[in-house]
């Protein structure tokens, strides 16, 4: 069986979503709207899925003037939102954390400030479940107007104008929608399923209203646009194709673990944590663990430097990127380092290869854990296989990286499980999933829960 460390997202027989989109806070991504008529200020429903990258930030999902409303990730990690004018008119802050990187959470905002009760005016869900628990739970007066719906500049993923852009954020955002003039339940967005009893998406079949839309994420050139039939249409901001991600809350793809890196130091991941670096000799694993199956991924080496790390490591928190680049661990078991391919004794060593060190070289590695072999490829040709794994499916692997600073240069590790950040060559696996630079080797698979619950 797989491990992923964390909740386990869905993986939906039915209704597929089939995009998300990656926003970077180093980038200033994000996306904007000013509706030309006010809709209804009063009820109004945000639903969306978000799968967190960094737990530093505190990303805005959604938020309408430079001071009005928001609701966000706050740095506590906690869900916030609130209305303010020249003091908070409303603000609810949950207790409940929200930490894990490795999984999706269904969010809904539900607004009616008609509603006679106080705390019927303004509910949130995560996973279909309401939260009813807060460390902030102050209430909007009845029939208060609120800037969702107004005349006034909406952002996804940044907060107004000021200071360059407030609360940008390193996240994923998938099946975004603004329903204006209903007060709905997550039940019209999303279901149990059966199966599993993993809350998944569902298809919404409701009506929008004036300023309602539907963000799908589905055309890389036209990220903003709106397909719920209002053409209510974003004005993208710093995002671009490579930012639309296969990675969704019915196919979570692996990525790298912004919680367990780093020996202390963290490694600095961006880019919905899928490239590593500026922390000199810190190593970082995935957040994805196989010990069944056969499984692919590459590695972009980006910079020209020869004493960093790629490979899989048998520890989700390993640290061991302190050890000499060039010197193998108990725990490191498998790896591309300078300029050599090498197993987890010192004697099985492949050296004076020239490879590593180029920018734009993309490693290969097909990791087959019925067998016991990691086959490394360069630029697409099978260079070195370790036959010294075990195969008796004791072990986890998780694939790893660490990254170096070396003569005034950083070294990044550009990770592609399947949804890379950079442009790829549209190679998939057997069963049509992921993004690669060169062919999948026969009978391997992108590291993604469906390809998990099929091979894993």
């Amino acid at each position: 069986m797989p491990l992923i460390l964390g909740a386990n997202s869905s993986v939906s027989g039915g209704y597929n979503v089939d995009n998300s989109l990656r926003f970077n806070s180093g980038s200033d991504d994000y996306l904007n709207r000013t509706p030309a008529s006010a809709g209804n200020r009063q009820i109004w429903t945000h639903s969306c899925w978000v799968k967190r990258t960094n737990l530093t930030d505190f990303p805005s999902l959604l938020s309408a003037g430079n001071d009005g409303t928001e609701y966000y990730f706050l740095d506590g990690n906690q869900l916030q939102f609130y209305y303010y004018t020249s003091s908070y008119v409303a603000e609810i802050q949950t207790t409940q954390l929200f930490r894990d990187v490795s999984a999706w959470y269904h969010i809904v905002l539900s607004v009616d400030t008609t509603q006679a009760t106080s705390s019927n005016r303004i509910k949130i869900y995560v996973n279909g479940s309401q939260i009813t628990t807060f460390n902030t739970s102050t209430y909007p007066p009845q029939n208060t107007n609120m800037d969702i719906n107004n005349t006034t500049a909406h952002y996804i993923g940044r907060y107004g104008t000021g200071a360059s852009g407030l609360r940008n954020g390193n996240y994923y955002l998938a099946e975004t929608y603004l329903i204006d003039g209903q007060q709905l339940t997550p039940s019209s967005f999303g279901e149990t399923d059966e199966d599993t009893g993993i809350w998944i998406p569902k298809a919404y079949t409701g009506t929008f209203g004036t300023n309602g839309f539907y963000l799908e994420f589905k055309d890389s050139s036209a990220l903003g646009d709106d397909t719920s039939g209002n053409n209510n249409d974003f004005t993208v901001n710093n995002l671009t194709s490579v930012d639309q991600s296969t990675d969704t809350p019915t196919n979570n793809f692996c990525t790298l673990n912004f919680i367990q890196n780093g020996n202390g130091t963290t490694s600095t991941l961006t880019e919905g944590n899928l490239v590593a670096g500026t922390a000199d000799n810190k190593g970082v694993a995935a957040n994805f663990g196989v010990n069944r199956g056969k499984w692919f991924w590459e590695v972009r080496n980006a910079g020209s430097q020869t004493n960093q790390r790629f490979g899989i490591s048998n520890r989700a928190n390993e640290q061991d990127g302190d050890a000499s680049p060039g010197q193998a661990t108990a725990s490191v078991r498998s790896y591309v380092a300078l300029n050599a391919f090498k197993n987890y004794t010192a004697s099985s060593d492949t050296s004076n290869m020239s490879f590593l060190g180029t920018d734009g070289t993309i490693f290969g590695f097909a990791l087959d854990l019925d067998n016991g072999t990691l086959g490394r490829y360069v630029n697409g040709s099978l260079i070195n296989t370790d036959s010294t794994l075990p195969s008796d499916n004791s072990t986890y692997f998780f694939p790893f990286t660490m990254v170096t600073f070396n003569n005034g240069n950083w070294n990044q590790a550009q990770f592609n499980f399947g949804s890379p950040m950079y442009s790829a060559n549209s190679y998939t696996d057997g069963a049509g999933y992921g993004n690669f630079s060169y062919a999948v080797p026969s009978g391997y698979y992108a590291l993604c829960t469906k390809n998990l619950a099929d091979y894993g």
